[in-house]
C-alpha cells in the first residue's frame, strides 16, 4: 500500500475502475439486472471486508472477477431445481432403454464387418485404447488412425441399421430394432 493511502481509498479506486465491467459481466451471466446489482453489492462488501489486505492485492481486477465468478457459481448451484423423488421409487423396475438392448445385436454385426474395422472398433471403442496408441501399434499417423476408426464406426452404424433394422425417432435416437440371433 502506498504511504498515506487508506484501505477505503485503495478500494474505491479499484472499484471505480472495474465496477462497470463487473456489472456488465454479471448482467450477461445472470440475465437479470436486479440480481446482478445484488451480486455487485455483495462483491463490494466482500472487497470492503478485506480492509488493508485489499490494497496489497497485485491485480485488483483479477481478484474482483475471481470472487464474482465464485459467488456466481455458488448462487447457480443453490438455485438448481430439485425434485422430490417418491419413497417407493427404489422398488420400481426401470424400463430398459431400447438402445441398451441393442447391444444384443452388436456381436453378430461386429462379426460381419471387415477384420480391420472390427479390430479398430474393438480396440478403441470397446477396450478403450486411446487412438494415439492405436496409431502407434498400427504404424499410422494419428489423423489416419482417427479416420480409420471413424470410417469403421460409420460402417458399423450402417450394418446395425441394415442387419438389425434399427429405426430412429425424430430426435435421431434409437426407437426400435429387430434383434437377430447370435452367431453360433
Amino acid at each position: 500500500m502506498a504511504p498515506g493511502r487508506g484501505a477505503a481509498t485503495c478500494l474505491l479506486d479499484a472499484w471505480s475502475s472495474h465496477e462497470g465491467e463487473l456489472r456488465g459481466w454479471l448482467r450477461h451471466r445472470l440475465g437479470n439486472p436486479v440480481d446482478a446489482e445484488d451480486m455487485l453489492q455483495d462483491l463490494f462488501l466482500k472487497a470492503m471486508r478485506q480492509g488493508e489486505r485489499f490494497c496489497v492485492i497485485g491485480n485488483a481486477r483479477a481478484w474482483l472477477f475471481e470472487v464474482a465468478r465464485n459467488a456466481l457459481a455458488d448462487r447457480l448451484r443453490l438455485r438448481r431445481e430439485t425434485v422430490e423423488l417418491p419413497a417407493d421409487l427404489a422398488g420400481e423396475v426401470a424400463e430398459v432403454a431400447v438402445v441398451d438392448s441393442l447391444t444384443a445385436c452388436l456381436p453378430r454385426v461386429l462379426a460381419e464387418l471387415s477384420p480391420a474395422d472390427r479390430e479398430a472398433l474393438t480396440l478403441c471403442d470397446l477396450e478403450g485404447l486411446p487412438q494415439e496408441e492405436y496409431a502407434r501399434r498400427k504404424g499410422l499417423s494419428l489423423p489416419a488412425a482417427k479416420s480409420r476408426v471413424q470410417r469403421a464406426r460409420k460402417r458399423l452404424r450402417e450394418q446395425l441399421t441394415l442387419s438389425c433394422q434399427v429405426r430412429l425417432d425424430a430426435a435421431g435416437q434409437v426407437s426400435d430394432f429387430v434383434p437377430r440371433p447370435p452367431l453360433t
